[in-house]
Formats: structure tokens, sequence, C-alpha cells
């Protein structure tokens, strides 16, 4: 029994081992053929190695073309530029370059409502979108798709034509249809995907594709079918035979450096790029829009204004304190998300503002939408998913306090700003303790409990005027305390912020603070202590603990 077991895991590796190989034959040839020194960074539409740097993404491709290869059904359900579409396209042209599959890449954007009307419309149009595709790469298929599709009226006959077509062809047929949100709230979709369900459960007894892979932001496993108009009985989803798709699609820092070594060897350009491809992390936990927008800044923005031409960390910083102030698509998108939706609003600003420690729950409403939408990370806890959309959420949510701004009164020729380019955040913070003295008194105490950091975070935002950022970073504690490190031109600030609760938890508070300067190997920290006792003492002072200079204001 032990040998056949033995065997059994053997031809297992073996088929693993010729499936890597297979893949990496295909990905390298692909590589080879659509290399160019011309290239760019690319934020909008699909990226071709031609033209565009791209970061080595060869694994999650292989992990894909696995999925592929043992025929799965799946959907690669993820936020909006992500690199659905790149991963649909460069999969579909790796396929079609192996003797053993026929892939089609095909789209439901751009067809409109109306071809959802009724399956008389829809039916033919899946087939004529299909001859659309391949009609580049072969004439006679192509028009052998189109002859079919005349003989289609309803889903049924739309099921058959797929089992004709598939025995046309010696080779393993793959469907990669991008864009499926455009119809998921449609019944016909539904329809459709129970069709294919139907064709995929009855595979042994008739030939059908081999693999159906759909590129959305939603999963479509959530959606179910009802059995006639007006019923109320419900299947489960039409599409719970679909795999779990766990590719990770975050950019890791080893997979973004190859495109900065791509880059460099075409420009010429001066860079660390281990470091940089790390520093591109940092800001923006490998979210592919954002990797690639600020290496586009960084190329077309920055280095042309440079006598040396070099990528630096200072310049990486210039380019998030620039991004983080633009109006683009992307934060367009995730700020509509939040206005149209109370829960998840009031969920991100518990989060983001507050510093709650709250576990993820992707089975609750709120919770799943800011995963779907890319604000929350897949982790245990609920964290923003990157430092620049946490300021760009601070951002849109101190927006409403400009009169805080305003008597802030903060410019760039105020004081705050020193000849070497430092901050004087000594001067910052006991302006915003007179700020609170004169704005606010014991009737604004349960405004201040909840909203207290937004008031610092607005106060500080015309403080550093397009030249600094201030990230949260999140420590949870017996205090709730939430550090804000604050970056001004190549420099960085500690300010903790905490409500008093006593002088036991104040000294663990100055531990804490210390410790995480020590991290940031600072030797200066600030901080601000909400005191809603009945008598205030609007004390500030500097002092000294573990080594540490530590300026702390009383508001």
């Amino acid at each position: 029994m032990s040998d056949i077991v033995g065997q059994t895991e053997i031809e297992h590796l073996k088929s693993e081992i010729e499936v890597n190989c297979r893949f990496l034959h295909s990905f390298v040839f692909f590589l080879i053929q659509n290399h160019n020194m011309n290239r760019e960074f690319n934020i909008t539409g699909t990226c071709f190695k031609e033209d565009h740097y791209m970061a080595d993404v060869s694994r999650k491709l292989a992990d894909t073309f696995d999925m592929i290869e043992r025929g799965k059904y799946f959907i690669i359900n993820r936020p909006r530029q992500y690199g659905k579409t790149t991963t649909l396209y460069t999969m579909t042209n790796m396929l079609n370059k192996t003797s053993d599959y026929l892939a089609f890449n095909i789209s439901f954007e751009g067809i409109g409502d109306l071809a959802f009307t009724n399956e008389g419309t829809f039916a033919p149009l899946f087939f004529k979108l299909l001859a659309r595709y391949i009609k580049r790469k072969d004439i006679e298929m192509a028009a052998l798709l189109e002859k079919m599709s005349a003989n289609i009226a309803n889903l049924d006959d739309l099921a058959n034509s797929i089992v004709s077509f598939v025995e046309t062809t010696p080779r393993k047929v793959v469907v990669l249809i991008d864009e499926v949100d455009k119809s998921s709230n449609n019944q016909l979709f539904v329809s459709f995907l129970a069709m294919l369900r139907n064709l995929y459960l009855e595979r042994k007894d008739a030939p059908t594709f081999h693999a159906v892979v759909l590129a959305g932001v939603h999963d479509v496993k959530s959606l179910k079918l009802k059995i006639r108009d007006g019923g109320e009985q419900k299947f489960n989803s039409p599409w719970n035979i679909a795999a779990d798709f766990k590719v990770d699609m975050n950019l890791q820092p080893f997979e973004i450096k190859p495109m900065l070594d791509d880059y460099v060897a075409d420009k010429g350009v001066k860079m660390d790029t281990a470091a940089m491809a790390e520093d591109l992390f940092y800001y923006t936990s490998g979210y592919p829009f954002l990797v690639s927008k600020l290496c586009k800044m960084l190329d077309e923005d920055i280095l042309p204004t440079k006598e040396v031409k070099e990528w630096t960390e200072q310049d990486l910083e210039y380019a998030v304190q620039e991004l983080v102030t633009e109006n683009n698509a992307n934060f367009d998108s995730m700020i509509k998300n939040l206005e149209n939706n109370q829960e998840l609003y009031d969920l991100v600003y518990n989060v983001v503002v507050q510093g709650l420690n709250i576990a993820s729950n992707p089975h609750e409403s709120a919770n799943n939408l800011g995963l779907l939408y890319g604000i929350f990370a897949n982790n245990k806890r609920l964290v923003i998913h990157n430092r620049i959309y946490r300021e760009v959420i601070i951002d849109f949510m101190t927006a409403n306090m400009g009169h805080i701004q305003r008597a802030n009164g903060a410019d760039f020729g105020n004081g705050y700003a020193k000849s070497d380019n430092t901050l004087n955040m000594e001067l910052a913070l006991q302006n915003f303790q007179t700020f609170m003295r004169e704005q606010y008194s014991k009737q604004d105490r349960d405004f201040l409990e909840r909203h207290g950091r937004l008031v610092f975070l607005a106060f500080m935002k015309p403080i550093l005027n397009g030249h600094g950022h201030d990230f949260k970073e999140v420590e949870i504690s017996e205090e709730r305390r939430l550090d804000v490190t604050i970056t001004y031109y190549q420099h960085k600030y500690v300010a903790e912020l905490k409500i008093w609760r006593g002088p036991v938890a104040h000294e663990a508070g100055l531990n804490q603070l210390s410790d995480y300067l020590d991290r940031l190997k600072l030797t200066e920290g600030y901080l601000v202590i909400f005191d809603h006792s009945a008598i205030k003492t609007w004390h500030f002072e500097w002092i000294t603990h573990n080594d540490k200079k530590i300026f702390i204001v009383w508001v």
C-alpha cells in the first residue's frame, strides 16, 4: 500500500513539474518576444510588455496558470485598477502560444444593457464576442462562430452550441470574461452562469469549456437564481462550482524591483532599486495602480527637473505629497463609495481617525464593502489598505472642517517652516493649544472625545502646506493611542495623541512613545494630551524620558 501511495505522490510531483516547465517556457518566450526599449509606466487600461514597464508577476501568473491547467472555474474579484484586465490579457496570450489551449478573452463592458434584455439577444451575442476576439488570429474559426451564432435563440441553444464548438478542436478551450460586474445584477446573467455550471457538472458526458475565468470587483458566487419570474424560491448560487482565487495580487518588493531594474537599464537612471522597491511598498502596500502612478510621477514629472538623473527617497516622498492632493479616478471612486454608504464611512472613520482595534468580519456588510473596494487590507483586524489611502481619506474627512484651517491661518511664511526646511513642531503645538482654548469649551467635550484627532489633523493640514504629510500609525493599547508620523521634506516627526487617563497610564504612554521613537531612530517626540478634566492646566513642557526629549502639550 505504501508503494502505491509513494508512486502516486511521485506522479503528482512530476505533473506539477511539467506544468511549471510549460508555464515558464511560455512566459520566457512571451517576454523575449515583447521586449522594447521605448517603454513607460502605465496607469490606464491594459499593460503591454512591449510598451510598459511591468512588475515581475510570474509567480502570480504561474498560480493562475495552474488553476486553469486543472480545469478550474473561478473569478478574480479585486478592486478597480488592480491588474485584473492585464492578467487576463497576459494569460490569454500565453495560453494561445501553446499547442494545448485555445483561449478567448472577452469583456461585457460596452455591450450595453439591451444585450441582457432577453435570451434571444444575449445568447447569440456571446458567440459573436468569441468570434470578434478570434478574428484577428483565425479568420476561419471566427466565420464558424459567426455562422453558429445565427442558429442560437436561447440559452439552451447556446449550451448545445458550446458543446458543438468544443468538439471541433482538439485543444482545451478556455474563456476569460472581463467586467462581469456590468451585468451581475441582471437575472439573465445569473441564468447564464447557471448554464455554464450545468455544462461543467456534465463535462464527463459532453465536452465543454476546460476553464472559465471571470474578472470583476464583486464575487458573483453570492448571486442567486430565481426559479421563475416572481417566484420566491431560489437555488444556491449558480457559481458555487467556482474555486477560490487566493492569488495575492498586491505587488511585493521583490516583484517591483525587476520593473525598476528594467527602467534603469533602459534609461540609465541612477537608483538603488532594492531600496526604492521597499519604499514604494511602504507607501502603497503593493496596490498596483499606486505603485505605477508613483513611478510615472517620478519618471515624467520629477526626473526632468533634476540635473542628476536619479531617483532618491526624497524624490519619492515628494511624489507621495503630490499624489495625496491629486484628483484622479481611483481616489474619486473611493470617496464616492464612502459618501454613498454611511455605515462604511463610520467604520472607516473609527479605524483611521479613532484608531479603534476592530476585528475583520467579511460577513458584515460594511466590512465586506471596504474589502471589495480596496479600502481595507485583507487582515485579521481592520486596517486601511495603504498609507496613501489613509491620507486621502483624512483629507476627505477634514474637508468639512475648513473653519479650523481658517482659524489656524497657517501659511508658509508665519514661522512654522525653518530655514533648513525643518518644521517648528513646538510652535505648531503651542498654537494648537491656543486654538483649542479659544474655540472649544466644556460643552464640546463629547464632540472632542470623538473628533479631537480629526480636529488636530485638520489644524496641521495648512501648516504642512503641500510640503509634507501626516501618516497615521495606529498603536493599540489601553489608552487607544494614535501616533501621527509627520513627514516634512526629508524630516520626520512623531506626535502621539491620547486622552488623559491619569498618571499611571501617562507613564505607560511615555514608555510606548519612547519605544516607538527608537524604532524610527528619532531622539525627539511630541505628545498631545486631550484633558477633559473640569479644571484644565493648559500646560506645556519639554521633558526627558528614556533618553528621549518629548514636548508635551495639554489641550
